[in-house]
Order: structure tokens, then C-alpha cells, then sequence
């Protein structure tokens, strides 16, 4: 019980930075998460929240959402969650995640600098970037990477950003939801935290969305790019930690 209140503090932060940019939640609110209650509460709790975020911002923002890229980027992460889920229990996860999190680094890095990839124009890339999500997403909440990669090289602009990932995460998030609660991970105590949580959660989005529509392009480019090394910066810590809880370090 004494938790409750810094699991609420810690998920309207995630909240705040999802809402803000787009997505963020649970890789901001996972490993903070997973020191205070554990990786068994922290994991389903980060997959009611997200869906609930998701939803909030979709509902404000549907017509601006890309949906004939985002469709194949679901159906891939549908197929790749089952592939993850199994590789959380017969494969190191601690590859991919410091893999992902150089990734996201070397990116984030490489516009900062300003220098940019080439755009894709070719929809066909919305399979590989939506299989790779799913796996991550089944095998520790982190789906969003790889799609955030892909809409930023679709040079999505900020608007079209938030709501195609909304339109992404939040039929992905319910199909990762279920995945926990099939699984047995729902229990009196997530459902209890996430009420706890509940109202920070909205006040968050709103906050968020207010703070979006203020952002010119450049600062919301700038904004990303440095959140993305957070975010791989986040992704090699859980790394890390994995490689000294197997060695006894």
C-alpha cells in the first residue's frame, strides 16, 4: 500500500511524456516500475495503462491518423507477440534489448547532429518493423521502438505522429493485455494500482496534449530525437541489470 502513491507519481510521468510525444509510457515507466513492485505486477499494470492512453488520445485525434500504414504494423506485432512471449521463456532477452537500445541511441544521436536516413516510401517495411515490435512487445512491453523508428522515417509530421501511434498501440496494447491476462498475470493488486493511478493518468494526457500543440516541428524532432536515446539509454540499463542478476554481479 505504501507504494501506491509513488507507482501513481511514476505513471504520470510516463503518461505525460506519452501524451506529449506520442509514446514513451512504458519504457519510462517499466524499469522505475519493476524496482518498486516487482516485474510481475510492474509488467501487467504497463499493459492496462497503455491501451487506457492510447484510447484517451485516439478519441481527440482519430482523423489524423495514418491508417493504411498503421493497419500492416498490426498485424505483423499480432504475429510477432505470440514469438516474443515465447522467446521470454526459452531465449536471453538481454541481446535484443541492449541490440534495440544501441539502435535507438545511434539514432537519436545521428538527427541530433542533424543528419537524417532516407524516408521509406515503400509500405512493405511496415512487416519487418511490425514483426520485430511484436516480439518486443510479448517479451517486455517495448513494442514501440521499432514503430516509432518507422514513422519518424516515413517522415510522419508531429500531428500525424501521435495519432497513428495511438491508432497502432492501442489495438496492439489490447492484444498484449490479453496476452498477460491469459497468462494469469491479472491480479486483485494490478487492478488495484491501476486505480490508484487512474486519475494522474488523465490529468497527464491533458497536460500532454496541451504541451504537444505548443511544440513547432523542430522541437518536437529535437524533443524526440533526444527521448529516443533516453529510451535506448533505458533499454541498455535493463540490459545490464539482466547480465548481473545471471552472473551474481
Amino acid at each position: 500500500m505504501e507504494n501506491a502513491g509513488l507507482v501513481a507519481a511514476i505513471l504520470f510521468g510516463a503518461t505525460l511524456v506519452s501524451a506529449t510525444f506520442g509514446f514513451g509510457s512504458a519504457l519510462f515507466a517499466m524499469p522505475l516500475l519493476t524496482v518498486v513492485i516487482g516485474l510481475k505486477l510492474a509488467t501487467p499494470l504497463c499493459g492496462l495503462v497503455g491501451p487506457t492512453i492510447s484510447l484517451m488520445i485516439l478519441l481527440r485525434e482519430w482523423r489524423k491518423a495514418e491508417y493504411m500504414s498503421v493497419l500492416p504494423l498490426i498485424v505483423m506485432t499480432g504475429i510477432g507477440i505470440p514469438l516474443g512471449t515465447w522467446a521470454l521463456q526459452h531465449l536471453p532477452e538481454v541481446w535484443m534489448l541492449a541490440a534495440i537500445g544501441t539502435v535507438l541511441v545511434a539514432y537519436g544521436g545521428y538527427q541530433l547532429r542533424g543528419f537524417y536516413l532516407p524516408a521509406i516510401v515503400s509500405p512493405r517495411w511496415s512487416l519487418v518493423f511490425g514483426l520485430v515490435a511484436g516480439i518486443l512487445g510479448g517479451a517486455y512491453n517495448t513494442n514501440g521502438p521499432p514503430v516509432v523508428l518507422y514513422g519518424n522515417l516515413r517522415r510522419w509530421t508531429p500531428d500525424q505522429f501521435r495519432a497513428s501511434l495511438q491508432g497502432y498501440f492501442f489495438p496492439t496494447g489490447l492484444l498484449i493485455g490479453a496476452s498477460h491476462g491469459a497468462s494469469g498475470l491479472w491480479t486483485p493488486e494490478v487492478f488495484r494500482l491501476y486505480g490508484v493511478a487512474l486519475p494522474g493518468i488523465v490529468g497527464a494526457i491533458a497536460i500532454g496534449s496541451w504541451l504537444s500543440r505548443r511544440l513547432s516541428a523542430q522541437s518536437f524532432q529535437k524533443g524526440l530525437s533526444a527521448l529516443l536515446m533516453l529510451l535506448g539509454v533505458l533499454l541498455w540499463r535493463s540490459a545490464w541489470q539482466q547480465i548481473a542478476e545471471h552472473t551474481g554481479g
